[in-house]
This record gives C-alpha cells, sequence and structure tokens, in this order.
C-alpha cells in the first residue's frame, strides 16, 4: 500500500470516527429534557416559565432525532454553539477566553514531564536495582498513586502558605492593570507569550511565577508514566547485541547510552507524547480548580455544578475530538 493510499485511508477513518464522536455526543444531549436544552438558544441565565413550551416548539425540540441531529450539526459547523451561562457569552467566546490558559499550562508542562520522566527512567535502567534505581521508581510508584487535589494543595500549603512563593492565579493585580489596558495587544490569549509580542517582560516573569505551581503539580503526577515507560523501553533495548557488542569492543559507555540505547528506548515516549498532551488538556479540571486559573478545566467544573448544558457539551465534543485526532496522526 502506498503512502498516498495510507494517509487516504487514515483521514477516511478519522471523519468516520468524529462522526462517530458527533452522534454519541447528540445521544448524550438527548438525554436531557428539552426544558432544560432550551438554555442552549437563551442568552440569560433565567427563562420566564411561560416563554419554555413556547421556545420548545419554536427551536424543534421535540422534533424527531434524526432532524435534530443535522440540525445541530448545521449550527456547530457555523460555529452556533449556543449560549454558556456560566461565562454570560456564547460558548464560543468563552472557549476563545478560557482555552489560552490551559494551553498555556500544558505548552509549558508538557516538555517539563518527558523530559523529567525520560531522565529519570534512563538513570534507573543503567543503575538498574541500585540504590537510585529503587528511589526513582518508589518516587514513580508514590507520582502515579498520589491524588491529584492532594498534592495541589500540599503544594499550595507550603510554597504559597508557608513561604509566600508561587501565588495561585494567572497574573498579578499589578499586572492586570497592564494587560487590561488600551495599550495592550492581546494575541495569543496566552500573557507569557503575549507579554514577549509587547515587549513587556514583567508580565512575562509573573506570568511564569504563576505557572510554576501548577506546572510542578502536573511534572509530578505525569512524569511517573514516562518514568517506568522509559525505564522498560531503556532495560530493553541494553539487552540488545548491538548494544553489548559495541561496549564489549571498547566503545565509550556514555556514547552508546546516549547515542545508541536511548535513542531506540524513545520511540515509545514519542508515541506517548501525544496521548499525553491530549490528556493534559482533558484532565484540566482539578488542577485549574485548586490553583484559581480559569481556563477550560475551570470552566467545566462550574458548568457541571450549574448545569450549563452548552459548556459541557461542547467541551465534551472538543476533548473527543482532540483524542481522536491525536490517536489516529
Amino acid at each position: 500500500m502506498s503512502l498516498l493510499n495510507y494517509i487516504i485511508r487514515r483521514l477516511l477513518f478519522m471523519v468516520l470516527v468524529l462522526v462517530g464522536v458527533s452522534i454519541l455526543v447528540f445521544g448524550v444531549l438527548m438525554m436531557i429534557p428539552p426544558g432544560m436544552r432550551v438554555a442552549a438558544y437563551v442568552t440569560s441565565e433565567k427563562i420566564p416559565p411561560g416563554q419554555i413550551d413556547s421556545m420548545i416548539r419554536a427551536y424543534g425540540l421535540t422534533d424527531p432525532a434524526p432532524v435534530q441531529y443535522f440540525r445541530w450539526m448545521g449550527n456547530l459547523l457555523q460555529g452556533n454553539l449556543g449560549f454558556s451561562t456560566t461565562a454570560a457569552a456564547p460558548v464560543m467566546d468563552a472557549f476563545k477566553q478560557f482555552f489560552p490558559v490551559t494551553l498555556e499550562l500544558v505548552l509549558y508542562s508538557t516538555p517539563l514531564i518527558i523530559l523529567f520522566g525520560v531522565f529519570l527512567g534512563t538513570q534507573g535502567a543503567i543503575k538498574k536495582d541500585k540504590p537510585t534505581d529503587h528511589g526513582i521508581r518508589v518516587f514513580a510508584i508514590i507520582g502515579y498513586s498520589l491524588p491529584t487535589f492532594w498534592l495541589g494543595l500540599l503544594l499550595l500549603m507550603f510554597f504559597y502558605g508557608y513561604l509566600g512563593i508561587f501565588p495561585p492565579g494567572t497574573l498579578s493585580i499589578e499586572m492586570k492593570y497592564v494587560v487590561f489596558s488600551p495599550g495592550w495587544h492581546a494575541i495569543t490569549g496566552m500573557y507569557s507569550i503575549d507579554g514577549i509580542l509587547n515587549w513587556r517582560w514583567d508580565v512575562v516573569v509573573d506570568s511564569l511565577y504563576h505557572l510554576a505551581l501548577p506546572a510542578i503539580n502536573l511534572v509530578i503526577l505525569d512524569s511517573a508514566l514516562i518514568m517506568r515507560l522509559m525505564r522498560s523501553s531503556m532495560l530493553e533495548s541494553l539487552g540488545q547485541d548491538y548494544i553489548r557488542t559495541a561496549l564489549a569492543k571498547g566503545a565509550p559507555q556514555r556514547a552508546v547510552y546516549r547515542k545508541h540505547a536511548r535513542r531506540n528506548a524513545l520511540l515509545p515516549v514519542i508515541t506517548i507524547s501525544g496521548i499525553l498532551f491530549a490528556s493534559l488538556l482533558a484532565g484540566m479540571v482539578i488542577t485549574e480548580t485548586i490553583f484559581a486559573r480559569k481556563g477550560i478545566g475551570w470552566w467545566m467544573a462550574r458548568a457541571a455544578t450549574q448545569l450549563d448544558v452548552p459548556a459541557i457539551m461542547f467541551n465534551v465534543l472538543f476533548l473527543g475530538v482532540v483524542f481522536v485526532v491525536v490517536n489516529l496522526i
């Protein structure tokens, strides 16, 4: 099979899976009573009781499911996703506001998680069954089993509560005055990057200062999987004949480990990196809630507690699309 045919087949399969995801999400949506789904079409938090029935009929919420599905898909493709009562804005506008906050944390955390996990996993494999390896494995088990909320609260109490550093939130009050001033150009919505583009290094430093604790929290928790994967892959690579032959011929041990063994052992880590990125995007509810970062995780938590149906359904669909794309690329 040629490369072109393979790409075409993957793209067609991706489209079919995305359609399946949309049908699944719509099926969940249809389980919600029409009276609650009306909230997707209004721009206020309260609907007069006398208008609910008329709005249900006006928007066709009692039509057959296939008719509602194609109408819903048409609105989705046009960007008409309803109104989010928790954000007091249309869903797409709310997404544009919250997503950069989450993306910024994920973009900084993912490389740190991979580098930290690869380094410790490599050291554990090289020093197998030695005290260093035992310590790394214990750290990986602890990091893998710790509840996210418990570690987050512990870090927050120690660093911010006791030491008075690394505060929660996204920016200090002084820097918020800067980013909301008329002279500020919001290009990406990520303060650390926009700070560079606006030549405001004080905003960059302040943004990274507030990013520190949630990033540390994610690195401790999520690098454990990378450590274990890298260690097992590295041990398998070190057991290959070409590695033993190179060492027997007197090749420098450091060069053999770095250029040959580790390079091949990285393949499983590279494969899982995309899934890690998608998992971080989807798993920000607890982290953003604890560290008061108003991203999509924080938005989803509020939407779930306040039954903000349009926001919930859009985020479920968006994260489903992210996982499908990452797994099929």
